[in-house]
């Protein structure tokens, strides 16, 4: 493995392992408050176990995006020196105010924490509630970093200078505000649909039913709220790149060829060296209407890109029709629950209900990483889009690829950890609330 590969396998690693941890620490939050206010407002016990249960998860993430974070800070300037030197005084903003946010994030998590029954309830509530807040606001802010380095703003290149540099520019930048809504859509669905398929798991066991069944109803009401809200959101970000990154748009729908009425390509294997499409289903002027709201409109395929500036496509196309289809799935999901909260009662208590929940525990994840994927990739060459090539900010130190290997073997360990304290937790969950006898799953 060459130097310029192993330091883009290891910053797709540490992402990779990041964005899980950073999501179900941005979202997890919001289901403790929730758990939190309806023990404040009806007494119920089993919310007040549910908080402290879910807090416990909080901390576990909160402390291992810590360390995930912190590990891809020192990555960007280890790994792409040239990048940070030119970029770092550019959109140093949001990285500043992201470590604002989460200190903040975590002075209230330790108030939270250690607040029960030395605060005022509801303060004490509030501060669980700013923990959610500010992991968001942690989240949107390095989003917004990422979309700067697709839409670069706030500096004029010249002669090869970068001048007249306005930070706030740079921030809200052409691309947060489409990356934000979605990423922050995808990581309210894909931690929803985890938490509420791992206590669907647990009701079809038959432990703790109560204590569980208000779980699953809080998880599953965020997870199929984001879900359905999630394709709006993917077609304002589609609309965005057809705009300002036409080649991303033409490797992520496998468009070889400029074209009117282009077609939507569902499915399909990218041939890059014969220029098409084999085994794919193409629906006529789709394409040009989901990126121009236009049937007729012409959509910039690959052959009007110079060949050096050109994405891959197999991996861009492959990432971006999981993450479509995963979608569709957990949309589908969300119009069944709903359906049933609002007309089918009885069906949030079957067996091939809670099952489907079950399945859709890793859909939404898998989903993230693919966008991710998408993102990433469908911006090669380039590491700051059109500026800087991601092949001249690369650190010419030697040796990155046993660095690979060392940080590979670390976020294997990481993971292992995290899993088993998780587990453990949710073993421990108290048996206060099992009543088997009279809250049987229906088959």
């Amino acid at each position: 493995m060459d130097d310029f590969l192993a330091a883009r396998s290891q910053m797709a690693l540490s992402l990779g392992f990041h964005i899980i941890f950073s999501c179900i620490g941005m979202v997890m939050p919001f289901f403790m408050a929730v758990s939190h206010f309806q023990w404040l407002r009806k007494g119920d016990e089993s919310y007040k176990n549910l908080t402290k249960a879910w807090s416990k998860g909080v901390a576990i993430f909160f402390a291992t995006g810590a360390v995930s974070g912190t590990v891809l800070s020192f990555e960007l300037g280890l790994l792409w020196p040239r990048f940070m030197e030119h970029a770092g005084p550019i959109f140093g903003m949001p990285f500043s105010l992201e470590g604002t946010a989460f200190f903040i994030e975590a002075i209230a998590l330790g108030f939270f924490l250690y607040g029960w029954n030395r605060f005022n309830p509801w303060f004490h509530w509030f501060t669980g509630v700013v923990v959610g807040i500010s992991g968001l606001a942690s989240g949107i802010l390095v989003v917004a970093a990422n979309a700067w380095m697709n839409s670069p703003a706030g500096f004029d290149f010249v002669d090869g200078k970068y001048l007249n540099i306005d930070p706030m520019r740079a921030m809200f930048n052409d691309a947060w505000l489409s990356q934000a809504i979605h990423m922050s859509l995808a990581a309210f669905a894909a931690t929803g649909f985890a938490v509420a398929g791992v206590h669907a798991l647990m009701i079809l066991k038959r432990k703790n039913i109560r204590f569980h069944t208000h779980a699953f109803r809080i998880a599953a009401f965020f997870a199929t709220v984001a879900a359905v809200l999630q394709p709006l959101s993917g077609d304002f970000s589609a609309k965005d790149v057809a705009k300002r990154q036409p080649a991303k748009l033409a490797a992520m729908e496998a468009h070889f060829h400029t074209e009117k009425s282009a077609s939507l390509v569902l499915g399909g294997l990218p041939n890059e060296e014969k220029q098409r499409v084999d085994y794919a289903i193409k629906i006529p002027g789709m394409l040009s209407f989901l990126a121009h709201g236009n049937f007729k409109q012409e959509v910039t395929g690959l052959d009007q890109i110079p060949a050096q500036n050109r994405p891959p496509v197999v991996v861009p196309h492959l990432a971006f029709q999981l993450m479509v289809g995963l979608g569709m799935f957990m949309m589908a999901l969300s119009g069944l629950y709903f359906w049933a909260s609002w007309r089918k009662k009885q069906w949030l208590r079957r067996e091939w209900f809670l099952r489907l929940f079950v399945a859709a525990i890793p859909a939404g994840f898998i989903a993230v990483e693919a966008g991710w994927t998408v993102t990433e990739v469908g911006r090669q060459p380039w590491i700051m889009y059109g500026v800087m090539r991601t092949a001249d900010a690369v650190t010419p130190m030697p040796g990155i690829a046993y660095s690979f290997y060392l940080f590979t073997a670390v976020y294997l360990s990481l993971s292992l950890i995290v899993v088993f304290l998780l587990y453990r937790q949710i073993k421990m969950v108290p048996e206060l609330y099992d009543r088997p006898a009279q809250q049987l799953v229906a088959a």
